[in-house]
């Protein structure tokens, strides 16, 4: 063996409490650290983009890291990184996922190891939470794009067995051209539709309701009648990124039984908020859709990356015909839940369930939809000082936990623009809080969302009081 390789199997234990001393003092300062470093520290520094011809051991060489770049990471997993939609890692799901690097599972039905088992019986406890029915069958995958990839991979493979064509050996050719309908699908989707060859210009943007993102069911339904015979998917929201708008599940089931399209509904945030009693009617009907996304590494708060994909069991044999592996050392398709090898693109995948299987078993259902009621009403909160400061405006109600704001005057101009920019540069460079920029209905927004687990109420004070400093200063 290598003499440095032997040497870090000798002093294993001491590289493993360097590494938890390292983590523990980063996260000691996370409260503290600035959610969006300067540019200057998040830059490789010279010499580490060389291949060393001798290394210099793990101990050294996780000195070396953290002693040059601890100052580039930000506080991304702390209470006031409202970026984009960001969770952290509850205690419970962080020690788990330490685990799950350190038994190395490659998570497949092999018949041999307990983590397949683990994930099925993760599966089924989200099921649970979420009030979703048996019939729905569940995959770990990477995050939200894959999974609205998968959800449409099957929703391509249906729309060709309807008219007899088998694209997963076909090709797509063999079917044509497929219509996608949404009124705010999220970028993600755009994404998987050119993956999967139906291309970006498949999407048909579908009219809203008055004053809101989502799908206008008279439009939706003009366009279906106009065309009633072309393969069509329909992408249903349960939270949009903007506004936390939710689709009439009910009223598009009810197109579905009379059109015959696939219904997909992209819950990659806003499907965990059935896991509480006050907000689930948002999503009612869900449980009757074709296909889901929910991301873990949203609002369940564990480490990226996590989420999962739910499909009908009555579409799990066109499951397997997309993502079935042939192989003489595999073992065979078939039509069961738990061969994971089968159901997803990744033939190797880490033990992904384990920190959500961990969260479940340490918090519950009342820890989580704590999590989820304290996050909307901290977002209410937000809203409320926000439009009660001078300088700044409210670009929609706040309806989850998703702040949507504008500074004043904001319009569709090009000084509107670069004002929002300005702010958001200051914003970023004071680091108490991180916010994304956006547009809605032509106006540059700014948009917050909250779902760490670690917010408090203290956590909206510093982040409103560093919006009004960074305001004065522009």
């Amino acid at each position: 063996m290598h003499p440095l390789l032997q040497h870090d199997l000798d002093t294993l234990p001491e590289i493993l409490r360097q590494a938890c001393d390292t983590a523990v003092s980063f996260l000691e300062t996370l409260p503290a650290r600035s959610t969006c470093p300067p540019a200057s520290a998040q830059n490789l520094q010279d010499g580490d983009e060389r291949l060393p011809e001798s290394g210099i051991g793990a101990q050294a060489a996780l000195e070396h890291f953290w002693n040059r770049y601890a100052s580039g990471m930000s506080a991304s997993a702390g209470p006031r990184y409202f970026g984009f939609v960001t969770g952290g890692g509850t205690p419970a799901s962080l020690a788990a996922d330490w685990l799950v690097s350190t038994v190395d599972q490659n998570t497949q039905l092999n018949f041999d190891s307990v983590s397949a088992a683990i994930e099925l019986a993760t599966i089924d406890q989200l099921k649970q939470l979420f009030g979703l029915p048996d019939a729905l069958c569940g995959t770990f995958v990477s995050g939200a794009t894959m999974a609205n990839f998968v959800s449409m991979a099957i929703a391509r493979q249906w729309l060709g067995q309807q008219c007899g064509v088998d694209i997963a050996q076909q090709g797509l050719a063999a079917l044509g051209p497929i219509r996608v309908l949404s009124a705010a699908a999220h970028s993600s989707s755009v994404k998987a539709l050119s993956m999967l060859g139906i291309g970006r210009d498949a999407l048909v943007t579908v009219a809203t309701l008055p004053g809101s993102e989502a799908i206008d069911p008279a439009a939706l339904e003009d366009i279906l009648a106009a065309d009633p015979d072309r393969p069509t998917m329909v992408l249903a929201s349960a939270g949009t990124v903007n506004t936390v708008a939710f689709d009439d599940l009910p009223a598009l089931l009810r197109l579905r039984q009379k059109y015959g399209f696939w219904l997909h509904v992209d819950a990659a945030f806003g499907g965990v908020a059935a896991a509480s009693a006050r907000y689930a009617p948002l999503l009612a009907g869900w449980e009757d859709a074709d296909s889901i996304t929910v991301d873990a590494h949203k609002w369940l708060n564990v480490p990226y990356d996590s989420a999962v994909q739910f499909t009908q069991e009555r579409h799990l044999a066109l499951q397997v015909q997309v993502f079935q592996n042939h192989s003489a050392y595999l073992v065979l398709p078939s039509v069961r839940p738990d061969n994971y090898l089968h159901l997803t693109p990744e033939n190797s995948r880490r033990f992904r369930a384990l920190p959500v299987w961990m969260a479940l078993k340490a918090y519950g259902r009342d820890g989580l939809a704590e999590v989820v009621e304290r996050n909307v009403g901290l977002a209410h909160l937000l809203g409320e000082k926000l439009a009660a400061t001078p300088g700044f405006t409210l670009l929609a109600p706040v309806n989850l936990n998703v702040v949507c704001f504008a500074l004043e005057g904001a319009d569709g101009t090009p000084e509107a623009l670069a004002k929002r920019n300005r702010f958001q540069q200051r914003l970023d460079n004071a680091g108490v809080v991180r916010c994304t920029s956006t547009s809605l209905n032509g106006k540059p927004g700014i948009r917050a969302a909250l779902v760490n687990w670690m917010t408090e109420e203290a956590d909206i004070e510093l982040a409103v009081n560093s919006m009004k400093t960074c305001y004065a200063e522009i």
